[in-house]
């Protein structure tokens, strides 16, 4: 699909906003000349007082075109976001679809509405939402409801906080659903021994650097992948050098994401327990055999079940469950009966994910049946009915490009049980030094919203090959503390 831009600014949005309405379509994004032929035109006609922005949709043979004009003395959206609530309409009234959350299209939309509620009140923060971002009025609320409840756990961090991010790239088999580098276990065999060898350094170096520059560990978190993949051995190792390197007595919480229940077993379990893990997920996506047949998963609702029951008699008291709305085959009455069974079982954490159709994802390449939006809109809509009730509330969320219905993914817990990772991961909180392949250091400013990233390389085969390479670009770290120091 053709997108002609009035100028380079406004290309990262255009086309944004137009996947929202068409996630999986080709777009060409371009500034100047126009070829012809069908596709989205934008426009913006600036006077002493006003700017105009008006589009013009031709596509399967019907034309709509839309225009609004803002004065200059009340703007107060940025301009690429006016002319996204332009084509917004265009693009609603062609496709028949009011997609929930507007023109919004970013990954944190609880973030921004923090930002406005200290900038402007929680009354006028809602109303923005509502009236200029054209945000449904349940997701508002709902993204309101998860600002308020993340302020308790910012509050905990301090200007030397950080967080440890561990990443363990490999998983029994690769879902159908899913886009991430991982690698599975019977390909990358030959990997491992190096791979946690050199995290182990890598680990230590940033040790050193934490150390140095006066930073205070708040949570460790253990990402994948799937991380129980590894041996308990290779747990151990990891988890040992992890106690030996860092100062972990201001340490509030120790995730691992167990994850795969194919993976778990209680050798390893008792390795993390060992190891003064606090917090793991065990994640069933949903406990219909035929859906986890449908996707790739080699384990049964009833493995599920008694991995997670073994985590309870090992002492586990904080564990966090997964599930995906949208998935091929499910129903809504399939996913009702999933989230009842999770609600039964009660765990402290909840999470409910929308179905993203990435690019690289197996469900996308063989063109599987997928469910356009409605549907798993019922799915979301029946665990944010189920879940209150039940005693859990929203924590945290964030949303992905290219998810049926252009939904959300939101993290529910019970009382006190917040993952305070998730927190400063979404609200972007502190710095989160990670090591592994595929990780991403993010590096905060205590003192301002200056986010700098420093990337590790994306695949384990780069990650050991290169990795004195790799190892350079910590000195990043120790740059940025000097250049932001107060």
């Amino acid at each position: 699909m053709l997108i002609i831009c009035p100028a380079d600014t406004y290309k990262y949005e255009c086309e944004k906003i137009c996947r929202v309405f068409f996630p999986t379509a080709k777009f060409d994004v371009t500034v100047g000349a126009d070829p012809g032929g069908e596709g989205m035109r934008t426009f913006a006609d600036e006077t002493e007082k006003d700017v105009t922005f008006s589009c013009r949709l031709t596509l399967g043979g019907k034309e709509i075109a839309r225009e609004e004009s803002f004065s200059k003395n009340t703007f107060s959206m940025p301009r690429e976001m006016a002319l996204a609530r332009v084509m917004f309409d265009a693009l609603s009234e062609y496709t028949g679809v009011t997609p929930p959350w507007g023109v919004l299209t970013g990954v944190r939309p609880s973030k921004l509405m923090r930002a406005l509620i200290r900038e402007r009140g929680e009354s006028a923060a809602k109303e923005i939402f509502l009236r200029d971002y054209k945000v449904r009025a349940d997701k508002t609320d709902l993204a309101f409801s998860v600002a308020k409840a993340e302020d308790a756990g910012v509050a905990l961090s301090r200007p030397e906080s950080f967080s440890l991010y561990v990443s363990i790239p490999f998983c029994p088999t690769r879902c159908a659903y899913c886009s991430f580098v991982s690698h599975s276990i019977a390909s990358a065999k030959k990997l491992i021994p190096d791979y946690v060898k050199l995290l182990s350094e890598e680990l230590r170096a940033a040790a050193v650097l934490a150390k140095e520059l006066g930073l205070r560990l708040e949570t460790v978190y253990f990402g994948g992948g799937t991380p129980t993949s590894l041996s308990a051995e290779d747990l151990t190792a990891i988890t040992d050098t992890i106690r030996a390197s860092f100062d972990l007595s201001d340490l509030r919480e120790y995730t691992v994401e167990a994850g795969r229940p194919d993976t778990v077993d209680r050798e390893k379990l008792t390795a993390l327990k060992n190891a003064g893990v606090t917090r793991i997920s065990i994640n069933p996506q949903t406990f219909e055999n035929g859906v986890l047949e449908a996707v790739g998963r080699r384990h049964t609702a009833e493995e599920t079940i008694e991995k997670y029951k073994l985590a309870r008699n090992l002492g586990f008291d904080d564990i966090n469950m997964d599930f995906i709305a949208g998935l091929p085959t499910d129903t809504p009455a399939g996913f009702r009966r999933s989230i009842e069974t999770a609600i039964a079982l009660a765990p402290e954490n909840i999470t409910v994910h929308t179905l993203a159709l990435k690019t690289a994802a197996r469900l996308v390449t063989e063109k599987a049946d997928t469910d356009n939006g409605g549907v798993t809109a019922d799915m979301v809509e029946c665990a944010n009915a189920l879940l209150p009730a039940a005693g859990y509330r929203p924590y945290y969320m964030y949303r992905q490009s290219k998810t049926l219905g252009n939904l959300e993914n939101v993290g529910w817990t019970k009382p006190g049980a917040d993952c305070l990772y998730n927190i400063y991961m979404m609200e972007e909180v502190h710095t989160v030094l990670a090591a592994g392949a595929g990780a991403v250091t993010k590096l905060k400013d205590p003192y301002s919203d200056l986010l700098t990233r420093v990337y590790n390389f994306k695949y384990p085969y780069e990650y050991v090959s290169r990795f004195g390479e790799m190892l350079e670009r910590k000195d990043e770290v120790r740059r940025f503390y000097e250049s932001v120091k107060r």
